[in-house]
């Protein structure tokens, strides 16, 4: 890892135009960096590279809900979107002579369903997670490309929720808003706040960072606290049941979901410091679930009454 503060106005260009963290990084950097947006289609290749300091490449494909015999049919896609190009991308950004090219990878790189990744933690996607392994495949080569002239910089966030984030936060809500009962289960979970995220990626550009790194809210989450404070957001009570939980736990084995929602998944200490300590925790896990529910339907505006979890 190296660092290089420098006071000037960075220019950077994302990669990602209509997905959710490259807009929403692009609306919240503007407050301080020079950014360019464009898309993973034909924009990225008209980009004139030798006007930026860093390169944000956000574009990709994510988890879908396939079966494992379309994940098997579309195994290509994951791999010329997360792997392809992004290495087409970074090899225009070298020869441009951008300083920085900074790659959003996963989590999923460690092939983990449940358990604490460590600093001993062996990158090994499963198999069968071709998500995992595309992402996986982009950053051996990323690495191999950036050991002359150009700074590479890994983020591995984990799951990562806001407001109109797709994904598994809009479904803790729905269960939330319908479920009077809430299974007790003493889980955590690493999970990242957009504009967290967003404020790690603005402070990795400005102080020019290289290295991997796991940012993440400074809390773990847990999945029953969770779901209660997102009740308790929108005016509704939640009753926490140790039974059930229970039964999840039983679950667990045998139920993927169960697996998903209730298992424990997270990084540990050591793998989570970051160069910058926790400046970009810009704001605070309550604050955040009120955040997310702004706009949704289910509350509309922060200063709704019972807004705090």
């Amino acid at each position: 890892m190296t660092t290089n503060d420098i006071s000037a106005v960075k220019r950077v260009l994302v990669v990602g135009a209509n997905s959710y963290i490259g807009d929403s990084f692009a609306r919240y950097a503007r407050k301080r960096l020079c950014v360019d947006i464009v898309d993973s289609y034909e924009g990225w290749k008209t980009a004139q590279y030798n006007e930026y300091d860093s390169v944000l490449m956000v574009a990709g494909l994510a988890h879908q809900k396939w079966t494992r015999k379309q994940q098997e049919a579309n195994k290509d896609m994951y791999n010329a979107i997360n792997s392809d190009l992004a290495i087409a991308v970074a090899k225009k950004a070298k020869a441009g002579g951008v300083g920085q090219f900074i790659y959003l990878s996963s989590m999923a790189v460690y092939g983990r369903a449940v358990g604490a990744i460590t600093t001993n933690t062996k990158v090994m996607p499963k198999d069968t997670d071709y998500y995992g392994l595309s992402k996986y495949r982009a950053e051996t080569a990323l690495a191999s490309l950036s050991q002359v002239g150009t700074s590479l910089c890994i983020v591995r966030p984990p799951m990562v929720y806001g407001p109109g984030c797709p994904g598994k936060f809009a479904s803790l809500v729905k269960v939330a808003k319908v479920l009077p009962f809430i299974p007790f289960v003493d889980n955590k979970r690493s999970m990242i706040f957009i504009d967290n995220l967003c404020e790690f990626l603005c402070l990795a550009i400005e102080r020019h960072i290289s290295g991997v790194f796991h940012p993440h809210n400074n809390e773990y989450m847990n999945t029953t606290l969770l779901i209660k404070a997102i009740a308790k957001a929108m005016g509704k009570r939640r009753y926490v049941m140790p039974g059930l939980g229970l039964l999840v736990r039983c679950m667990m084995p045998f139920s993927s979901t169960a697996k998903t929602a209730f298992g424990s998944l997270y990084y540990d200490g050591n793998v989570a410091a970051m160069p910058f300590k926790d400046d970009y925790q810009v704001v605070s896990i309550a604050e955040s679930v009120v955040r997310s529910l702004c706009n949704t339907g289910y509350l509309t505006s922060p200063e709704t009454p019972n807004e705090r979890p």
